[in-house]
């Protein structure tokens, strides 16, 4: 068991290569369909929950869109961007020019139980947030970093995974592949590219980060925060194999 969860483990690491991340950033993040009502329905939950966010930890930052969200309603936050890839560090750092000032930059693996050291400083947080990273990890590691995500949270503060889930069926499956294909596609026409439908759709399905995802069902990952011991733990937003999901850690813990 060990060795399968530590190989499995290894699958977060390919985003250390920086072609990947790089074609990851040019040519798929600005084409996650719904992308602009999912970060709204994040900033509904986190403005809900929370009264003031003096900090907030953007966990496998990419880019940083979804802590640039944050700041944009709360400017006097300040946010630490946390990912595996000097790629995305390095972009997260370029979108966030104006907010350099209240931002920390940490290359870190949370795959390892260590990157928790790296974050010690800025804890505990009033908000973390996670986008379509932790589905890269084990089911055995993901419910760890739960774990530690709860450690390192507030009391009352907010957890919210907007994240790439398992299909219940083939149905969602095929729906959610169809819709990003087709979400790639106008995304790609609006860049200029002369790609056919189906030249894009046989990028997408033969992708070479495919294979490092490992979905989970978003019932599951739910009852793991219950059982960690997160309160107002729901999917508030899911479209396909798309789900907004989290939960509070309680205020009297």
């Amino acid at each position: 068991m060990e060795s399968q969860t530590s190989s499995q483990d290894k699958n977060y690491e390919v985003w250390k290569n920086a072609e990947l991340s790089k074609a990851f950033l040019e040519g798929v993040r600005g084409a996650i369909p719904l992308a602009a009502e999912q970060i709204d329905m994040l900033l509904r939950v986190i403005q809900l929950t929370q009264t003031k966010v003096e900090n907030f930890l953007d966990l496998g930052c990419g880019n940083g869109i979804l802590g640039r969200s944050i700041y944009q309603h709360y400017p006097k936050a300040k946010g630490s961007f946390l990912d595996i890839s000097e790629n995305m560090l390095t972009a997260a750092k370029n979108s966030l020019k104006l907010e350099q000032n209240n931002s920390v930059f940490i290359l870190q693996n949370f795959g390892q139980k260590e990157w928790l050291n790296s974050v010690t400083q800025e804890a505990p947080f009033d908000v973390i947030v996670s986008g379509f990273a932790i589905h890269h990890l084990s089911d055995e590691r993901k419910k760890e970093l739960y774990q530690e995500i709860y450690q390192i949270l507030k009391p009352g503060g907010v957890f919210l995974n907007l994240e790439h889930v398992a299909s219940q069926s083939k149905l969602g499956e095929e729906g959610f592949d169809r819709l990003f294909v087709d979400a790639l596609c106008s995304f790609h026409q609006k860049q200029g590219s002369q790609q056919s439908r189906e030249e894009i759709a046989r990028q997408y399905y033969n992708r070479s980060d495919k294979t490092a995802n490992i979905l989970t069902l978003v019932e599951t990952q739910c009852q793991w925060l219950r059982e960690i011991g997160f309160v107002d733990v729901d999917c508030f937003m899911k479209v396909f194999e798309i789900a907004l999901f989290g939960g509070l850690r309680a205020k009297n813990s």
